[in-house]
């Protein structure tokens, strides 16, 4: 754990409740934990709960190599009702008629389902947090303008269907969904129900899991006592890019800035490329690369914030 008579540094698993945004979780951490340097990876809209990972102190440096983590969500599909935004939060735009519903068997689900699993070409939502010319696509959305996102290529490894149930005038789908990050849930609602010919939108979201992190492992409150809970920033970086071990010496020159000469061959059979380079004392020097023969630090890590 963390030293917390120091200055706040580390990583900070957050059950995130509906009705807020990810921008007010951090607003709590840092009257909670009494920093300004705060910021999280991947963010929720505020109508979804679940796992969100904020970086504390210097620990904010490893966010970039969680962000692209893959995902774990579970959600509520409803199909027959489209609304502008996607989800629950939008206002309704279109709803489908009985016999349409009726013509909704397992077996097309099933077919539509299919067809939106593995790699995909996916269309972000009006209201995603892309940026567009500078300005995220919501904000552009809610002032009126007309918004055009681009398609992107993004992965989803499962896309399971554990219920269906009959609604008012819809149809409920519970799923569950593996993924790669920058996939947009609300998108496969969306892209499901027009491929069925309803229409359909999000009603409920959870993310679970973010790479190797679960959200039963996470504080459902932030208060001063959550400094307790910081996951170490050398503990974050090995589990998600691996652990180099490295001595003495060589922490002191990679945080000098220097390579670590002949030492490439160090990084075959690593978990990834770019793995957590981690002293004798268990503390993060920093992320290093492959350089030619040699090993130079991508990013390094204050001594007392490791």
């Amino acid at each position: 754990m963390p030293d917390t008579s120091a200055a706040p540094s580390g990583i900070l698993l957050v059950d995130k409740p509906g009705g807020i945004t990810s921008h007010d979780v951090v607003a709590r951490a840092r009257r909670a934990l009494n920093t300004r340097k705060i910021g999280h990876a991947g963010t929720l809209d505020p109508m979804a709960t679940g796992l969100l990972i904020l970086g504390v102190g210097p620990a904010t440096r490893l966010l970039t190599y969680i962000v692209g983590l893959d995902k774990t969500y579970e959600a509520t599909i409803r199909l027959g009702v489209s609304t502008d935004s996607d989800d629950a939060d939008g206002v309704e735009t279109a709803r489908a008629d009985a016999d349409a519903l009726v013509a909704i068997t397992p077996e097309r689900i099933a077919a539509g389902v299919a067809d939106l699993t593995g790699a995909i070409s996916q269309v972000p939502s009006t209201v995603s947090a892309i940026k567009v010319g500078g300005r995220r696509a919501y904000d552009l959305a809610r002032a009126g303008e007309e918004v055009q996102l681009k398609a992107r290529d993004v992965t989803v490894n499962r896309f399971e269907v554990l219920a269906v149930r009959p609604v008012d005038g819809a149809i409920d789908l519970d799923v569950v969904v593996d993924c790669s990050s920058g996939t947009y849930i609300r998108a496969l609602a969306r892209d499901l129900g027009a491929e069925l010919g309803v229409g359909g939108h999000l009603t409920a979201l959870r993310r679970t899991r973010i790479g190797a992190f679960d959200v039963a492992d996470a504080v459902t409150e932030i208060t001063p006592h959550a400094v307790g809970q910081l996951r170490s920033a050398a503990d974050v970086a090995a589990a998600v890019l691996g652990a180099l071990p490295v001595t003495a010496d060589e922490a002191r020159d990679l945080r000098h800035g220097k390579r670590l000469v002949g030492a490439a061959a160090r990084l075959d059979g690593a978990l990834t490329p770019t793995p957590a380079a981690i002293d004798p004392d268990g503390r993060l020097v920093g992320i290093v690369e492959r350089r030619g023969g040699d090993l130079k630090s991508a990013m390094n890590m204050a001594e007392d914030a490791s």
